[in-house]
C-alpha cells in the first residue's frame, strides 16, 4: 500500500509503514484514543546506512493507501538518528524523500521556503516547476496549507458554510480547519473560499494554530498594545486581529514588509504562506530549523 502510495506521490520511501496506537484501558474495557490534545512524538529509528540528509519528511498513510504530510524532525540519540515524528492522532506513518525544487523560485528571497514546504506536501505549485511565489492567495487554499502543515486529516462530508460545497475541492480541509477552531466565516454563515485572504486574516488563523502547537503566549492587553506600536499602520489593523496579529509577531512567525509596517489589510502572498508556515512549525519544534 505504501509503495503504490509513493508511485503515485513521487517520493521514496526510506522507512517502511509503522503503525502507532495509544489506548487507555479500564477494567476489562479498552478503548483507542483517537484525537489528543496536543501533539504526541513517535520516534522512528532510521536503519544503518540510509543517508539522513535525503529524508524529507513522516507521513501519514491512511487506510485509503493516500499520504499527507506530518510534521517530523531528524533528531540523533546517541550513535542512532531517529525520525521525530508529531502527530494529534493515531495513525500509521513512513518516513520519505520527496524533494522539490520549483523553477520559478530560483532567484527569489522566499526560495529555501518555499521548497522545502514543496517538499514537506504542505504547499503545492501550478505544475512541477512553478509555484508563483508572489500571487495572491485565497481563504480557501490558505485553510488547506495550514491544514497540510499541521498534519490533521482532511474531513469528509458537508461543510456548516453556506458557500461551500461538498462537490468543492477545499471542502474537507476547511471542515477540518473549522472543527479544530482554525477558522470562522464571515458571521453570515458564509466562509467566502474564493476570496482573496489579507495578512490580518491569515495572522488570526496562524495563531489559533499557535494555540495547536502551544507557542502562543496569551499575550496581555498591554503586550498586544506595545507590540503593535512598533507598526506605524497599527491603526489599521482591525479590532478582532489585533491579538492575532502580535501574537503572530511576538512568536516571530510573521514581520511586517518593512521594519515599520505590517501591511494588516494587504493580501498575502504564495511566498509570504510558505515562509509562515515553515516559521510555525520550526518555532514550534516541530519540525527543524534550517
Amino acid at each position: 500500500m505504501v509503495q503504490a502510495a509513493a508511485s503515485s506521490g513521487d517520493f521514496s520511501v526510506v522507512v517502511p509503514a509503522v503503525d502507532f496506537t495509544i489506548t487507555c484501558t479500564y477494567g476489562t474495557t479498552t478503548v483507542e484514543v483517537n484525537r489528543f490534545r496536543s501533539y504526541v512524538e513517535r520516534l522512528i529509528a532510521i536503519p544503518s546506512g540510509v543517508n539522513v540528509n535525503q529524508i524529507t519528511t513522516g507521513v501519514v498513510v491512511q487506510p485509503d493507501g493516500m499520504t499527507r504530510h506530518v510534521p517530523t524532525e531528524v533528531t540523533q540519540i546517541g550513535v542512532v538518528y531517529y525520525a521525530k515524528i508529531n502527530s494529534l492522532t493515531n495513525s500509521t506513518y513512513a518516513v520519505v524523500w520527496h524533494p522539490i525544487t520549483f523553477a520559478d523560485v530560483a532567484k527569489h528571497w522566499a526560495k529555501a521556503s518555499v521548497n522545502n514546504m514543496g517538499s514537506r506536501m504542505v504547499v503545492t505549485g501550478y505544475d512541477a516547476d512553478t509555484y508563483k511565489p508572489d500571487a495572491d492567495i485565497t481563504r480557501a487554499e490558505f485553510a488547506a496549507i495550514v491544514v497540510r502543515a499541521l498534519g490533521l486529516a482532511v474531513g469528509t462530508g458537508a461543510s456548516d458554510f453556506r458557500d461551500v460545497n461538498a462537490a468543492d475541492w477545499y471542502c474537507g480541509y476547511i471542515q477540518t480547519a473549522a472543527s479544530y477552531g482554525l477558522i470562522n466565516g464571515y458571521g453570515n454563515g458564509a466562509f467566502g473560499p474564493n476570496d482573496k485572504i489579507t495578512r490580518e486574516q491569515a495572522m488570526v488563523i496562524i495563531a489559533r494554530a499557535m494555540e495547536l502547537t502551544d507557542l502562543k503566549a496569551n499575550l496581555t492587553d498591554g503586550e498586544v498594545s506595545g507590540t503593535l506600536a512598533t507598526y506605524t499602520d497599527a491603526d489599521a489593523v482591525s479590532g478582532y486581529a489585533k491579538s492575532g496579529v502580535a501574537e503572530c509577531v511576538w512568536a516571530k512567525v510573521i514581520s511586517g514588509r518593512t521594519a515599520a509596517t505590517v501591511n494588516p489589510q494587504e493580501h498575502i502572498t504564495r511566498a509570504e504562506v510558505a515562509v509562515v508556515v515553515e516559521r510555525l512549525l520550526q518555532n514550534s519544534g516541530l519540525i527543524e530549523m534550517r
